[in-house]
């Protein structure tokens, strides 16, 4: 019988995924200009012939003066039509596409969370934030002192600072789109600045993005309201968004803003979690407080199921991708047939093999073989004394960019050691 895997998916845009598994964006750290380079093309080549249903690019900054990394893509400049600039793009995307996959940008900004070196703002300029709430990685005075060596203070953006950030996100969405990519998602996870907005302990303001849910939902929903006046009907437009962040107290906030994000017609919503000060998506830390979990989920692989289902009663025609943590055949197709989600989104593995779906939807290949096992990795000896959260995530994202780097060079890849 033919895995559920294997099922195309149409978006309500008219964009059909050939399959239900997509390569998640992941940190590529290959930018050193900031712009496309061969090396990156050449590593999304070698997913382009992996026969994913959909790829999705890691970080494209909207303002190259606030980068996640210092290796991430971005947007220099106003985007107005230059010829030159949709050429350059325009590579990126059609070696994505070159065999008939669909490639989904990513877009994101970082807010507070942009590193001091990451950026061309300077290192002792300020960060943009909703409210002045600076990353805090633990009540200690080496935890504070490491947050203030790796971030500087934000400041609240004015509402001047808000209209260009929505003005970027949209010359970045109709950049993408011009340049021939299939679709964008909005990185509105991973305390991101869109993220920033919509959480309550990160927005504190009182004016017309802050306050109840609906308000702080307010900037993302002006950036998808703008996107969609400039990009084509059948060009996607999809988001990101954190489970992690969320307490029962919050948990009703949290479904409202998808309620709202799901009326403003978004095509799908992908369900991630963590922040920097909490990496759940690196899978740090390594155990959660048994009371976050059911012992049935703790037995499965997808680290957001259960808010994932919950989405998907509420909203039963919202597209959803679920990330983090699928590993097997088994894992991926329980979690469709469980309808927690329309998309297995898929990351680490994707790094190590950028032909895992092959492998996946081999009817040949038994469910016991067709898997990829990953330990965690292990942190340098030498970072011990550091917040364990922040190097753990920094160790897994590192590990995997050194991958991705290799899979660009033809050169074989490894797992994490035990």
């Amino acid at each position: 019988m033919p895995s559920p895997l294997a099922d195309p998916v149409k978006l309500p845009c008219g964009l059909v995924l050939p399959n239900r598994l997509s390569k998640a964006a992941m940190a590529e750290l290959m930018a050193k200009t900031n712009h496309p380079t061969d090396n990156l093309l050449d590593a999304y080549e070698q997913w382009a012939q992996g026969g994913w249903g959909s790829i999705l690019t890691g970080n494209i900054q909207i303002d190259v003066d606030h980068l996640g990394s210092p290796y991430d893509t971005a947007m220099h400049a106003e985007y107005t039509g230059d010829t030159a600039l949709v050429s350059q793009w325009k590579k990126y995307a059609d070696t994505c596409q070159k065999h008939g996959t669909p490639a989904i940008a990513q877009l994101c900004h970082p807010g507070r969370q942009s590193f001091r070196v990451a950026g061309r703002r300077g290192i002792f300029a300020q960060t943009l934030a909703p409210s002045e709430v600076p990353v805090r990685l633990g009540d200690g005075l080496l935890q504070r002192f490491v947050a203030a060596l790796a971030w500087t203070a934000p400041r609240e953006m004015t509402r001047a600072d808000i209209e260009r950030v929505i003005r970027q996100f949209v010359d970045c969405a109709r950049l993408m789109a011009d340049a021939g990519f299939s679709g964008i998602e909005l990185h509105g996870a991973h305390g991101y600045l869109i993220d920033q907005f919509l959480n309550s302990k990160t927005n504190l303001r009182t004016d017309e993005y802050g306050g109840p849910p609906e308000k702080r939902a307010r900037f993302v929903l002006e950036i998808i309201s703008e996107i969609r006046k400039v990009v084509p009907a059948k060009f996607c437009v999809g988001i990101k968004l954190n489970s992690a962040d969320h307490s029962s107290a919050t948990f009703e906030d949290t479904m409202t803003q998808i309620k709202l994000l799901a009326d403003a017609g978004i095509d799908f919503m992908e369900i991630s979690g963590g922040t920097y000060e909490d990496p759940k998506m690196m899978g740090w830390p390594e155990s959660s407080p048994p009371a976050t979990k059911s012992e049935r989920t703790a037995a499965r692989e997808a680290f957001f199921l259960e808010f994932s289902k919950e989405v998907r009663r509420r909203l039963p025609g919202l597209v959803l991708m679920l990330t983090g943590g699928f590993r097997t055949r088994a894992g991926a197709e329980s979690a469709i047939h469980d309808n927690a989600c329309d998309l297995i989104g898929i990351g680490r593995p994707a790094a190590i093999d950028a032909r895992f779906p092959q492998l996946l939807l081999d009817e040949s290949v038994p469910d016991e073989k067709a898997q990829l096992p990953l330990n965690k990795v292990s942190p340098p000896f030498f970072t011990r004394f550091l917040p364990l959260n922040i190097v753990g995530g920094g160790a897994e994202s590192t590990f995997y960019a050194n991958q991705i780097h290799r899979l660009a060079k033809g050169i074989a890849t490894y797992v994490p050691a035990l």
